[in-house]
């Protein structure tokens, strides 16, 4: 499905360039989107545009240019704006080139403007089908597009990798490129290596094996896969390091169910190398003690894995969680860099994924240079730096001593998605850090679920350890900006959040980062301490990160703002969304404004029959209550909240109790669910049972899928 804009098409067409399709080498680019092997492996010549999702190749998420500096920051003020047309997450970088920014949104939308105007040159929707949302783990973001040779390229919720011209939004081409019976999804951004695309995808928590696979850019046709873990092993193995992967895994539940190691985010290329850098994600289920009885190192999960990107031959990996058992991905962001050591300039690749250490491994040879903690973890003391493996505490092994067990950090990690930044004059990384913990515990039994999560873990098991004394406080503790030097390994200072949640970066020549929060503010600090230079009011969470580029010779900057619910005492100001989804484009003198309230006589989009209120609650509560219904309340209001024909309880979905789950926490909703006032009509009380924070959990699992459902009827009024 495509949204075009006729007049403003001419519009692009003029700020763009015009010119004959390029029919021979898929390195000559012309039209909108003319974008290189050469221009992207040197985009740092050009810093005036802001060409892949990460900046350059090398993902430093940095910018040179300085006109916004310490002195002149606090003139910046809002160029334009565009308000988007959903309500949940907004995860994308804009990716700005050659007079056009493109982004991508909720549900795989992508969406062309004019830079300098504002002005909507075209919009494509692929038209994911609502109901994959139940196999979206967290939410139905995107986290960007990749532009190349007069394409914009975007993957899509329900798996395809999709080809568009960067001039009109038309489909050029689109391709499945995983298995739509299967419970697969792609959030992640594409990366385009010399005329080839490379597209990963999720599906861990399900029943997903890992892959990533390349495709030809300009034909759609598949160049190459790489897999993760093996396979059945009663058939040959796709690539030969995977026999040596299958040593490392026991038993059979692991290849029957996917096995997990799923590349749904990170990924980076070095030109100057020409390699090609992933990282993989958690096993499926996460408790090992299920995937893999007996243990074993379980390749090539959680790993950070070097390959060739012309062929997908394997280079080298490194393990950051051997046998992991708590989703400890290593699919978060990575930064290539030159470090100035002691003894010389090394190049690196750098990650700080979600178990807690920040690992800084050779370029070229996968040798750990570096493994230190960057925030408070307690499932390891440290990594032995002869063995490059983590000293892990007993304890934090639930599956093997089967007892449950506080574990920090829980399953969101310590850092997530958000991309962290490089800023190579002041030599530190700045990292979104959100300090939390969570129970682990195995259930008494595991059953595959076909339609569902398959974690093997009980998350409701150790609820009870936190009334003991000298338990950490529950779940999220805080979250902070670190600025981490590589180097040295230490924290140079730390920028403190408000309001708990983790928010991406962005770092500029003139020693200023920039970062939103969840408390609705867009941010200007100081790069070498930290201090607060400016902030304005965004009306909206965010979490994804800004990128900046040149508008007729003057510094932007751009965000994409939008996350679950709206800050605190904000209104909804924009009739498309109702957490306030917007680009927001900066620069020196703007003098545009955001609305205070809903224009009036705005006509609101959602027109369904349910209105539940937005799901605000975190991806590791969401989980939680998850599991607490399907062993509690699946019975009578069938599984995933949708009854079926044996079900004797009503749909929880529609249920009224739901748009007022605010004062419900404390209300209707617990004198239902834990005191038993409908016993009368067949409800009981959980009260004995169940301890609130459960049912606290079930009743926002409820509310995310009751927006589920929303979504779902809102597909035919688009």
């Amino acid at each position: 499905m495509r949204r075009l804009s006729i007049v403003t098409s001419a519009l692009l067409f003029a700020a763009a360039g015009a010119g004959p399709r390029a029919q021979t080498a898929p390195t000559r680019a012309t039209g909108a989107a003319a974008v290189t092997h050469e221009r992207l492996a040197q985009a740092d010549r050009e810093p005036g545009a802001w060409m892949t999702t990460g900046g350059t190749y090398h993902e430093q998420h940095y910018s040179p240019l300085d006109q916004i500096n310490e002195t002149t920051v606090g003139k910046l003020g809002l160029a334009w704006s565009a308000d988007i047309d959903t309500e949940r997450g907004q995860e994308a970088t804009p990716v700005v080139v050659d007079g056009v920014l493109y982004l991508s949104t909720a549900w795989s939308m992508v969406k062309a403007y004019d830079v300098k105007t504002g002005t909507l040159l075209w919009e494509y929707d692929p038209a994911v089908a609502k109901s994959k949302a139940a196999d979206a783990c967290c939410d139905v973001v995107n986290r960007g597009v990749a532009v190349w040779n007069g394409k914009v390229y975007v993957g899509a919720l329900d798996g395809r990798l999709i080809a568009l011209n960067g001039r009109t939004g038309a489909v050029a081409w689109s391709v499945q490129t995983t298995d739509p019976t299967q419970p697969y999804t792609i959030t992640g951004a594409p990366r385009i290596i010399k005329g080839k695309v490379v597209i990963g995808n999720g599906g861990a928590e399900y029943r997903g094996r890992g892959y990533v696979t390349a495709y030809d850019a300009e034909t759609g046709q598949q160049a190459w896969r790489w897999y993760t873990v093996p396979g059945d092993p009663s058939k040959p193995y796709e690539q030969p390091e995977l026999a040596r992967a299958a040593r490392t895994w026991r038993g059979d539940l692991y290849w029957k169910i996917g096995g997990g190691g799923t590349v749904w985010d990170g990924m980076v290329y070095d030109p100057e190398l020409d390699t090609l850098y992933i990282g993989t994600g958690n096993g499926t289920p996460w408790n090992q003690g299920l995937r893999s009885p007996g243990g074993g190192d379980n390749l090539y999960l959680s790993s950070i894995v070097a390959l060739n990107p012309n062929t997908g031959t394997y280079k080298w990996h490194y393990q950051t969680t051997p046998g992991e058992s708590w989703d400890y991905t290593a699919t978060q962001p990575m930064i290539i860099a030159d470090l100035p050591y002691p003894r010389g300039k090394r190049r690196v690749v750098m990650q700080a994924p979600k178990n807690g250490f920040f690992y800084v491994l050779d370029a070229r040879t996968g040798r750990l240079l570096s493994a230190e903690k960057y925030s408070p973890l307690s499932w390891a003391t440290h990594v032995d730096m002869r063995t490059g493996r983590p000293a892990e505490v007993d304890e934090a092994r639930y599956e093997i001593t089967q007892r449950p067990v506080i574990v920090a950090p829980g399953a969101l990690g310590m850092h997530n998605w958000h991309p962290m930044a490089f800023h190579p004059k002041t030599g530190l990384v700045y990292i979104p850090v959100a300090v939390n913990n969570a129970p682990y515990s195995t259930p008494k039994d595991f059953k595959v679920n076909e339609t569902g999560f398959n974690t093997g873990v009980n998350f409701a098991g150790g609820a009870e350890l936190y009334d003991r004394p000298g338990a950490p406080k529950r779940g999220n503790i805080e979250s902070y900006i670190l600025a981490y030097n590589p180097v040295t390994g230490k924290e140079a200072f730390r920028i403190n959040n408000e309001v708990y949640g983790a928010s991406g970066v962005l770092a500029t020549g003139a020693n200023l980062i920039f970062s939103g929060n969840h408390k609705g503010e867009f941010t200007a600090y100081r790069a070498s301490n930290g201090e607060k230079l400016w902030s304005t009011n965004v009306q909206a969470r965010v979490v994804a990160g800004a990128s900046s580029f040149l508008v007729d010779g003057q510094q932007h900057i751009a965000l994409l703002a939008g996350a679950r619910g709206l800050p605190d005492n904000q209104p909804r100001t924009n009739p498309s969304s109702a957490n306030n989804s917007r680009l927001l484009v900066f620069k020196l003198g703007g003098t545009a404004t955001l609305p205070a309230t809903m224009p009036a006589n705005a006509r609101l989009t959602s027109r369904t029959k349910i209105d539940p209120p937005l799901s605000t609650a975190s991806n590791e509560t969401v989980f939680a209550g998850q599991q607490a219904y399907e062993a509690h309340c699946a019975r009578c209001h069938g599984p995933e909240a949708v009854p079926g024909a044996g079900s004797i309880g009503p749909d929880l979905r529609y249920s009224g109790l739901l748009p007022f789950a605010s004062a419900a926490l404390g209300g209707a909703w617990n004198a239902t669910v834990r005191e038993g006032d409908r016993a009368q009509r067949g409800m009981p009380g959980f009260g004995r049972t169940l301890p609130a924070e459960t049912t606290d959990a079930i009743l926002h699992y409820i509310i995310k899928r009751a927006n589920d459902e929303k979504a779902l009827q809102s597909q035919g009024n688009r």
